[in-house]
């Protein structure tokens, strides 16, 4: 049953959102399978840099079909720079079953929808409530954040029991007459104003809802445990040039960034590796350094840039390529910095 916090909550933040909102382009349509890509886009990734990709990957493949029967290799160069490729994966695999299974029309029931590749409880319940106007929960952290304050509750958001909580709480809060804006109010305004660092309580459309507020508790919550350490590992990365101008790169194969492609990157406590790529070293100069910062793994690289020849064409590993080959290739954000640093 309603109460009348949740009644005030309710509309006040609907009120808010529809007028003060932001201007972002998956707001301009209910297709649930462009809905679909900007929920997918947004896992990880600020909101400001997803638009162009969003942009540049709803014209590449405006339809499922589009997306279906693309080539992974110009999957993975549209997505290039946003990270977590298994995502990029994910969806195309997902379109798929959804052309086979549902004749291209995204399903509309959490069930059926959650039994899709790569959509878990937070996308079904942001594609079932925005594009179909069912009242579903959409639990993330920016939700958890909100929650938290709004009714102080202290479980750790970071422990997975705890979302069932807000998920409940949610379905019990939520507008059914409009869900799509009481869920997507509740994520602008964990993104706009009950931000983790200082929220800006005194722009909040909820303040006099809120208990943290009242409370004196908005700094001390959410309640949320550290991650584990996060793992370094050193490589040495080798722009290595042949002297017909063309560069050494290989495909990952396997486990993190699959399928991209990078300059041979090596952990620095292995030795003659040159020699497991049939080449032979001319003239190589280390450039300087570069870091990436992973969700769970730190990767701090020592640039060296040079040029080779091959020693023993039978036994060498990689492909090479020109400059205008290797623009077209999905490079990960790290060998990004590489050349960035290296020019």
């Amino acid at each position: 049953m309603l109460d009348q916090k949740g009644k005030e909550i309710q509309q006040n933040l609907v009120k808010w959102y529809l007028k003060e909102k932001r201007d972002l382009p998956w707001r301009h349509t209910t297709d649930p399978y462009h809905i679909w890509i900007s929920e997918v886009m947004l896992q990880q990734t600020r909101v400001d840099t997803v638009i162009p990709y969003y942009n540049r990957f709803t014209k590449a493949f405006p339809t499922m079909h589009d997306l279906a029967n693309a080539e992974e290799e110009e999957l993975l160069k549209l997505w290039e720079g946003l990270g977590y490729y298994s995502r990029a994966r994910n969806l195309q695999q997902g379109v798929k079953e959804v052309i086979e299974l549902y004749d291209a029309k995204v399903p509309n029931t959490r069930e059926q929808i959650s039994a899709i590749r790569g959509i878990g409880p937070y996308t079904a319940g942001a594609i079932l409530s925005i594009a179909y106007g069912v009242p579903e929960h959409a639990v993330d952290g920016n939700v958890m954040r909100v929650l938290s304050r709004l009714y102080a509750i202290e479980e750790d958001i970071a422990k997975p029991k705890a979302k069932k909580i807000f998920e409940d709480l949610i379905m019990m809060i939520i507008d059914k007459e409009d869900p799509s804006s009481f869920n997507q109010g509740v994520m602008e305004l964990g993104a706009t104003i009950c931000t983790p660092g200082k929220p800006k309580c005194l722009l909040c459309p909820v303040r006099e809802q809120c208990a943290a507020f009242e409370q004196g508790k908005t700094d001390s919550l959410p309640i949320k445990s550290k991650k584990s350490k996060v793992k370094k590992i050193t490589y040495n990365g080798y722009m290595l040039k042949r002297s017909d101008g063309k560069w050494l790169v290989e495909q990952r194969e396997e486990g993190l960034l699959a399928k991209l492609w990078q300059y041979p990157l090596i952990e620095t406590n292995q030795t003659n590796w040159a020699d497991l790529y049939g080449i032979t070293w001319l003239e190589v100069e280390k450039v300087g350094e570069v870091t990436h910062l992973f969700s769970h793994l730190k990767w701090e690289i020592e640039v060296f840039v040079g040029k080779v020849e091959v020693k023993d064409a039978e036994k060498f590993a990689g492909r090479w390529v020109t400059e205008e080959e290797l623009n077209q290739l999905p490079l990960p954000v790290p060998i990004q910095k590489m050349r960035n640093l290296a020019e």
